[in-house]
Order: C-alpha cells, then structure tokens, then sequence
C-alpha cells in the first residue's frame, strides 16, 4: 500500500500511521515467533539427548557391573598402580573437567615414552611429549608404555568404559569430538576451537571412520561437520557404527 499521497486530514495520518505500525508488529512478532520455535526446537533437542545420556551411562554401568569388576581385579593383579587413571581435559567452551579411563599403562609409562622417542627421534611440530599421550597421537605398534591386560582393553576400547561415569556427570555425551589435553588446546588455530562448542563424547563421527589412523587435520574437519549437521538420528547412527568399529579394533592403538 503506497502513502505517497499527501494529506492534511488528521484523521487520515493518524490511519495510515497506525497501519505502519501494526504492519512492524506483525513482522515483529513473525520474527519473533520464529526465533522463540528455533530456542524451544534446540533446547528440547539438547533435553532429549542429555536425557537419553543419563539413562543409557546408568543402565550401562548397571549391566556392565559385574565386568567391570573382574576388569578391575585384572588390571590390579596385572601391574601395580591405579585402576582408574585420571588426567585433565577440555571440554566444552573450554572447561577443563577429570577424565576417567581404566589405567592400561605402566604408572613409569612418562619414562618409557621419553625412552621411546629418544629412539625413534619424534619430531612432531604441532605435538609436545605431553601432548603424544593423547588419543589423537597414539604410538602404533609395540607400545612398551602399555600393560598386558591394557593392549586388550584399548584394542577393545573398554577402557573407555569410566567415561560413563563423566556422561552421568554431564562433562561428556555418548556422542561428540573426542575430549583433548590442555596442551593440545593451547595450539589449536581459531578453526580448530570449534571442536569446543559441543559436549566431547565417548564416540565420535571419525571413531568409526579409521580412528587413530585418520589424520589430525581430517579428525577436525569430521568433528566440525558434526557439530554444524548432528541431530539425535546422527548419534544414532554414530552409536550403531561403533559397534562395529570396537568388534573389529581398527584404527585402535
């Protein structure tokens, strides 16, 4: 409707004044309907795959209980040490949390490592010693750190098994990009910080796409891909892909 008219009729401003204005709220309220859906769509979607996080680490740690208990008095009479070992990691928007896995290393495993790369001569630019214990720059091979009852644990990823414990917590989900160290972190690139906007995971997009064999760069790009496309049908798909990947231990070191 064009206002190009002129008029001197008081009655007539005020009109078509009024129609502007109701013309704004209408649009205003659109937009504002749109935008309310969209919060209410994200934060049932967040709802629903933290509950489904709660219930499935409590029915799990229920189920798996009677094994994991053997496991403990395995890992035990393996080696000396600690059944559960922790460190710190990242999680998201950059909050450090402990991190829990079941201890499949020797506890001198910092000694062997240095040990190792003496040997080796390891030159990773990106990577500090520190950061090589990391999921993402796992040695292949015959890792001498690794304890006897730890190759078969992380070949079969149940020594991720503690990090329901950390699902329950809500420091990780079933599904997200895999929780880095703190030193890792300090040398990403802005690109590579958006691996931070999400919950880490127990399982993630490139788990069951190769794993450790996948580069740093490629985990990234996968992880990114993740967080801009994941809805609960994705984790769902990423939670049955796992299965296989655990069977067949590919990519596992």
């Amino acid at each position: 409707m064009a206002y190009s008219q002129k008029t001197d009729n008081p009655e007539e401003i005020e009109r078509i004044v009024q129609s502007i204005l109701h013309r704004r709220r209408k649009i205003f309220l659109a937009r504002s309907l749109k935008l309310t859906i969209w919060d209410l769509t994200i934060k049932g979607s967040l709802f629903i795959k933290r509950s489904i996080d709660i219930v499935a680490s409590i029915l799990l740690l229920f189920i798996l209980s009677p094994f994991l208990l053997i496991l403990c008095i395995l890992i035990k009479i393996d080696s000396d040490g600690p059944i559960i070992y922790q460190s710190i990691r990242i999680g998201q928007y950059g909050r450090p949390f402990n991190f829990f896995k079941f201890r499949s290393m020797y506890v001198n495993s910092a000694e062997i490592l240095e040990k190792m790369q003496k040997k080796a001569n390891i030159n990773d630019g990106l990577r500090t010693q520190t950061v090589a214990l990391s999921d993402l720059n796992k040695p292949k091979g015959n890792d001498e750190r690794i304890t006897r009852v730890g190759r078969f644990i992380r070949k079969a990823s149940i020594d991720e098994l503690p990090q329901l414990v950390n699902v329950l917590l809500g420091d990780m989900s079933l599904v997200g990009p895999r929780p880095p160290i703190p030193p890792e972190v300090a040398n990403y690139t802005l690109e590579q910080r958006k691996r931070l906007n999400v919950k880490p995971g127990i399982t993630c997009i490139w788990q069951v796409a190769g794993r450790s064999d996948i580069p740093f760069e490629q985990q990234v790009e996968l992880d990114k891909q993740y967080i801009s496309n994941h809805n609960l049908f994705t984790d769902l798909w990423i939670l049955l892909k796992t299965i296989p990947a655990v069977i067949t231990g590919k990519g596992a070191y």
